[in-house]
């Protein structure tokens, strides 16, 4: 049971369309529109998206006027800078994600 909750809560940083999202709204809350141009994907996509992090509660929603601003969870933005670190450590040391894999394995390894 917990794996499934698990996978579902992660699997929304494994698809570009939501990490570009997340990233985004890290940044600044912003609306629907202000999503679609800086995405460059289509309306009914980004609010696709914008459902399924809802739903896992990464995101918040709040009304101004007849547009929904959308925010990220206070909660999720430790883990994002959990991740960051871990990000530039990838970068410093790490042409691509394939060499930090193998990296990491031989570290384990011996």
């Amino acid at each position: 049971m917990k794996f499934f909750s698990y996978y579902n809560f992660f699997k929304n940083f494994s698809n570009p369309v939501r990490l570009g999202i997340i990233l985004l709204l890290k940044n600044k809350p912003m609306s629907v529109n202000e999503l679609v141009k800086a995405t460059g994907e289509t309306q009914s996509n980004v609010s696709h998206h914008l459902a399924m992090l809802s739903h896992c509660h990464i995101i918040k929603a709040r009304r101004e006027g007849k547009n929904k601003i959308y925010s990220l969870n206070n909660e999720i933005i430790p883990l994002l800078k959990i991740a960051e670190g871990y990000t530039k450590k990838c970068k410093k040391g790490c042409a691509n994600a394939e060499e930090c894999i193998f990296r990491q394995r031989g570290n384990h390894d011996g």
